[in-house]
């Protein structure tokens, strides 16, 4: 399917079975009108049947050769632009609205570009990733579950979080040493929870499950007083992971609000 060698340092590793990238597509369904962002699109194994698809297709790779190879493969298609660019500090806002973004996103840096691209969510209708499994199930944990933790609570804040199907190492070359999986995020269109201070957020979600085996009580002591918690009629007695996120951002708010009324 191509000649470009995977480069360790980009931790590529291309997409190669027919079936999965067939499965993918399918997944996005893009139409005529929609303008899709690829990013990490390799050699274009799903750039290909997506580009036949949709009116405009942006395809950001960071690596030079490989945006030469896609310049050349694609220069007969009018509607696919080739951007030779870092993802993690691309303006995914220039390239306009209701925006699909896609591609098989390299797993050392997946959860950086995650919040990067949060940023642009009100540019963004859907997304649709291939990332290790075990990424994908911590975004998409429910409270109780081990696997749910900060990962879950501040991406779960911003985005609809549907785990589609899994995908055998066996499909890459090379083959990575984890099993993959298809995840589809939707931005809340508005966003769904009022949260005050992101960053506060932020510092108390992984301030508590730094220490997730303790009670909220004692992993949080520094920050929350027993009045914040009865207040809100949570249980401080429950551990970080049996919180729901309604709660999480209660709590900050509470905390930030606080902060204001002292300053």
């Amino acid at each position: 399917m191509h000649k470009h060698r995977p480069r360790k340092r980009f931790g590529q590793h291309f997409l190669t079975d027919y079936g999965v990238i067939d499965q993918i597509a399918n997944a996005i369904a893009p139409r005529t009108e929609d303008v899709i962002v690829e990013i990490g699109p390799g050699p274009g194994a799903l750039t290909r049947p997506i580009a036949k698809s949709c009116s405009t297709l942006h395809a950001i790779e960071l690596d030079r050769d490989l945006a030469a190879m896609l310049r050349t493969q694609f220069a007969g298609n009018k509607n696919v632009t080739i951007h030779e660019a870092d993802a993690l500090s691309f303006d995914f806002g220039s390239l306009g609205d209701s925006l699909r973004v896609i591609g098989n996103l390299p797993y050392n840096i997946s959860t950086p570009l995650l919040f990067h691209l949060l940023d642009f969510r009100n540019s963004i209708r859907d997304m649709h990733f291939m990332l290790q499994k075990e990424v994908v199930e911590r975004m998409a944990a429910s409270p109780g579950s081990k696997k749910f933790g900060r990962l879950s609570i501040m991406l779960g804040c911003y985005l609809e979080i549907d785990a589609l199907f899994d995908v055998d190492r066996w499909a890459f070359d090379p083959p990575p040493a984890v099993t993959s999986a298809v995840v589809r995020l939707r931005p809340f269109v508005p966003d769904k929870y009022a949260i005050t201070d992101p960053g506060l957020l932020s510092s108390v979600v992984s301030t508590a499950f730094g220490q997730r085996r303790k009670t909220l009580r004692n992993s949080l002591k520094t920050l929350v007083s027993p009045d914040d918690f009865t207040a809100l009629g949570i249980d401080a007695g429950l551990r970080a992971e049996n919180l729901p996120i309604s709660d999480w951002v209660a709590l900050a708010n509470r905390l930030d609000t606080n902060a204001d009324n002292r300053s």
